[in-house]
């Protein structure tokens, strides 16, 4: 009878090991899956950035160049507008009918306005209404925008493994990297292989065409996903319920709203100043050779791509606040410099654009545990869509707008004093902040 109880238990053992083993393999398959739809829509918002400047000719009045490069920089902060609303709606859906249904829905969203965008006739041939075409699809991109943030942001924190939620967290901006990364190794592709002529004329069209068709890809992949176990165990929790009560997070302190906005901003201003815009500002301000800027670009994102894993690991090892910290003083010191570096020699953009995105790696890939970790499981992808979508929009969307007028005005040291300032305030904000590391997601 011993030995039959010994093996009961073995056995018992065994299937308890092999479950356990099952989950993760689910979860790890899940995990690829929100990397590719993340990494197809950071490839369109990115490729709308790099290939401003083509978007100005053909969308705008052409005979105005620095007129139709501020407009179509407008339009970029337009996206943004929407972001909120959608990571509120969203978020909300995400929080009462699951984080699978919400994410292949934005990733539909975000494939239709890429062919849309890809398919405007141009200003020669619809006058303004091509920048109305172009303003709508990217208010309906900013609404799936921030719908995604809303919800990949807690699924993928929810599915992790609490020791290395932050090594896990990183894969959602290592995604977003991939997608820049992509978009900037198609621009110097197409420039490269391409005339001007041919690139004005429809080689632009080919970044949005080709993000909608992995679009429809990514909504088929998601929709074979498993569900959030953290979520599905939370649904009728009487504790649950009571957060909702607070009616999408307004429970949470304002310390701690503050905290997370703080957090945000630093994050997303550094990211749209030097990864997003970085190249474009180089080329029209310093005068750098179109073709050398993506090539010395994209070296540099393959930098900040693989430190992305690395800080998202060393955030589980030392603590959240210490890389956060890390990261603010580091623009701190360095914006000057990095700035002042930039010339229109293509090793100054890759020198200073590396360094920088390893900097800015330290805050992102803990980002989204940074927001899970402080937030209710009922209301965490409401939550997180309202706070990070407003904070990206306020400071992340208008910053290549603010830098392109501040820079032909003669006061691009104005710009970057405004980075130093957001990463000043969120250098007090991570110093007085909690440590969270490691704690279980269903207890917060």
């Amino acid at each position: 009878m011993k030995n039959a109880y010994s093996q009961s238990l073995q056995e018992a053992s065994v299937g308890q090991n092999r479950s356990e083993s099952m989950g993760r393999v689910s979860a790890l398959k899940s995990l690829l899956v929100i990397s590719i739809g993340n990494a197809m829509e950071w490839f369109d918002w990115t490729s709308y950035a790099i290939f401003s400047g083509y978007l100005a000719k053909n969308l705008f009045d052409s005979t105005k160049d620095q007129t139709a490069l501020l407009n179509t920089l407008a339009v970029f902060a337009v996206g943004f507008v929407a972001r909120p609303i959608g990571g509120v709606l969203f978020g909300r859906l995400a929080d009462t009918r699951g984080r699978r249904y919400v994410m292949v829905v934005t990733t539909v969203m975000m494939a239709i306005g890429s062919a849309v965008v890809g398919l405007i006739p141009s200003y020669s041939h619809l006058g303004i209404y091509s920048a109305v075409i172009l303003i709508v699809a990217r208010l309906a991109q900013g609404l799936a925008h921030g719908g995604e943030g809303a919800t990949s942001y807690p699924y993928i924190c929810e599915i992790a493994p609490a020791r290395s939620r932050g090594l896990w967290s990183s894969v959602v901006f290592g995604a977003v990297s991939v997608g820049a990364l992509i978009a900037t190794g198609l621009g110097a592709s197409l420039t490269h292989l391409l005339s001007s002529d041919q690139m004005l004329a429809w080689g632009w069209r080919v970044p949005f065409l080709g993000g909608s068709l992995l679009g429809v890809y990514a909504s088929f992949m998601r929709r074979g996903m498993a569900e959030s176990k953290v979520f599905e165990e939370s649904v009728n929790s009487p504790k649950v319920e009571k957060a909702k009560a607070t009616q999408g997070g307004r429970g949470l302190s304002r310390a701690a709203v503050l905290r997370l906005v703080t957090l945000t901003a630093g994050a997303s201003v550094t990211y749209y100043t030097w990864s997003a815009f970085a190249s474009s500002y180089a080329v029209a301000v310093k005068g750098m050779a179109s073709k050398d800027a993506f090539i010395a670009s994209l070296g540099a994102q393959l930098v900040g791509l693989v430190a992305l894993p690395i800080c998202g690991a060393l955030s589980d090892r030392v603590g959240r606040r210490t890389v956060c910290m890390a990261f603010s003083a580091g623009f701190i010191v360095l914006s000057f410099p990095l700035d002042r570096m930039l010339s229109n020699q293509p090793w100054t953009l890759f020198v200073s654009q590396s360094v920088a995105l390893v900097i800015w790696a330290m805050i992102t890939a803990i980002h989204p545990a940074l927001m899970s970790e402080q937030v209710p499981t009922g209301v965490r992808a409401t939550a997180i869509g309202a706070i990070n979508s407003i904070s990206v929009a306020v400071f992340g969307g208008t910053a290549p707008f603010l830098a392109a007028y501040l820079s032909g005005k003669g006061v691009h040291y104005l710009f970057v004093s405004y980075v130093i300032a957001i990463c000043a305030a969120t250098f007090l904000v991570s110093w007085q902040m909690p440590e969270t590391k490691g704690i279980s997601l269903d207890k917060v």
